[in-house]
């Protein structure tokens, strides 16, 4: 079917069910990047409460802020938001790694 036989209020209704399947795509790949970023967190966590080697912890917090930073420019979060975790985060790595 070719948009020229269309009416203009036709067209507009196609459009807008494509902006909201386009809409919902974008919601669920956020929902997933967040879950991401929340899991590399917890995991970082989990090495500094198991005790783990001093290179394990700086590798996992390193895996840690690269999410956070990737979450920023894919604009799932905000950039102060990732740089307040960061910190806080980069705290208790220094009194894990002290």
């Amino acid at each position: 079917m070719a948009d020229t036989k269309l009416s203009p209020v036709m067209k507009k209704k196609r459009k807008k069910l494509s902006n909201i399947r386009n809409a919902e795509k974008k919601r669920l790949i956020n929902i997933s990047r967040k879950s991401r970023i929340k899991t590399f967190i917890a995991k970082f966590e989990k090495a500094i409460l198991d005790k783990l080697s001093k290179e394990e912890i700086s590798k996992a917090f390193s895996a840690m802020q690269s999410e956070l930073m990737r979450g920023v420019s894919k604009k799932v979060i905000k950039k102060g938001t990732a740089s307040r975790k960061i910190s806080r985060m980069s705290t208790k790595l220094k009194v894990a790694l002290a």
